[in-house]
């Protein structure tokens, strides 16, 4: 998948896009910083054990603004004191959803012994834990972890945990045995589940499964969509004319992610664009073309993932003036970009005359995504890359309005 790593290098990369980018536009940053947020310190603070304590006890407060000012406290708390902290609150905490928060938190600081707090969670009664841990394997892949993993996947049934796992193993698809597990899992099972088994398939490009991702493409049915899009991900020339048969004699609805995969798999990309814009914007202004918003949307969005920055530029002319039902598949598409393409997408912003509203359209897909270990990643990159700018640089600049309109 495209860019989800913090690694210094990621960083650096991020830091030269923007800057290069967004010298200009550094007044319009600062003026689009929500009035109410503080200006973020400069770096890690210290605070008391109480303080610090007292928020973890917070994070599964009812009331938004309590758990978020609690996840903020213990965000910006030096990395010394705070993971023995929330290894104690991973281990011990009498709140579960507590515990699967400081979980999440624990992920961003980089420690060794989240290792084995991972490790132990794999197997806790917590469904919540259970996710975030799988999460953290697919961004940090274990060959030691596969035959766990796959015995894990003849038991595990509960709705958010398997396609954890699932991305999990398809980390680790260089492995025989994953190949075959996958291969199987795609062809079996609830629709809900087999769906998430094809989207990662296509993500790490998994050539083994071509031909079994062909055969769901084939089929009417909702994972032909799914199908098509693996299919354009995976970027295999040798699908090109299934893919066109499928332009001239599949449903309506399919066309969109048909038009996106041939434009993934590397033909003339810019007719497939505009095909997904004219798309998005008739769907938009006509009731009633609901499937072709959202293939529109969602095809738009995997272009942005892989790297095309007309794709995202479209989706925000199209989303900021939208209301809905149009505007929540596109907020989800740019939200989507946002994590799976980071530098893409802070780049854009570093750019963007309507920035504000662009941050509050990518707000609101954050809202509606469930993968707060991916969203954690992202706030991970956007405040080690604040605290490593230059005080009065256009990308500490960004950097703020990010952190003051997503609220972390």
């Amino acid at each position: 998948m495209s860019a989800r790593s913090d690694s210094p290098s990621t960083r650096h990369l991020v830091r030269a896009a923007i800057c290069a980018a967004a010298i200009a536009a550094v007044l319009g940053v600062l003026m689009g910083a929500r009035s109410a947020s503080a200006q973020e310190p400069p770096g890690p603070q210290p605070v008391s054990q109480e303080k610090l304590q007292a928020a973890i006890d917070q994070l599964g407060n009812l009331d938004y603004d309590t758990r978020t000012s609690a996840s903020r406290t213990v965000r910006r708390t030096p990395g010394a004191q705070a993971v023995p902290a929330l290894l104690t609150a991973v281990a011990s905490h009498k709140d579960g959803y507590v515990r699967y928060r400081a979980l999440v938190l624990l992920t961003g600081f980089d420690d060794p012994r989240t290792h084995d707090a991972i490790r132990e969670s794999l197997t806790s009664p917590n469904d919540r834990l259970r996710t975030v841990a799988y999460s953290y394997f697919e961004h940090n892949p274990d060959p030691a972890m596969i035959a766990p993993f796959l015995a894990a996947l003849d038991k595990e049934v509960a709705e958010f945990v398997r396609p954890a796992l699932i991305r999990a193993l398809a980390a680790l698809g260089n492995d025989p045995r994953v190949q075959s597990a996958l291969v199987r899992e795609s062809g079996r099972g609830e629709d809900f589940f087999r769906s998430a088994v094809i989207e990662a398939l296509g993500d790490y490009k998994a050539r083994y499964a071509v031909d079994a991702l062909l055969a769901i493409a084939k089929l009417d049915g909702p994972l032909a969509d799914d199908a098509v899009l693996a299919l354009g991900k995976i970027g295999d020339r040798r699908v090109r004319d299934t893919l066109i048969d499928l332009q001239h004699n599949g449903p309506p609805a399919l066309q969109p992610f048909v038009v996106a995969a041939l434009c993934l798999i590397g033909d003339a990309c810019a007719p497939e664009e505009k095909y997904l814009v004219d798309a998005l914007k008739y769907s938009g202004a006509n009731a009633g073309n609901q499937e072709l918003l959202r293939g529109a949307a969602a095809g738009l969005g995997a272009l942005g993932v892989s790297g095309r920055a007309p794709s995202l530029e479209a989706l925000f002319d199209a989303g900021i003036p939208s209301d809905d039902p149009m505007r929540a598949p596109i907020a989800l598409a740019v939200a989507t970009v946002a994590l799976r393409n980071t530098p893409l997408m802070l780049t854009h912003l570093g750019t963007r005359q309507a920035r504000a509203a662009a941050i509050d359209l990518m707000a609101e897909g954050f809202d509606m995504l469930e993968e707060d270990l991916d969203k954690e990643r992202f706030f991970v990159l956007t405040r080690h890359t604040y605290w490593e700018a230059p005080d009065g640089s256009p990308t500490r600049a960004l950097m703020q309005t990010l952190i003051g309109k997503l609220d972390f």
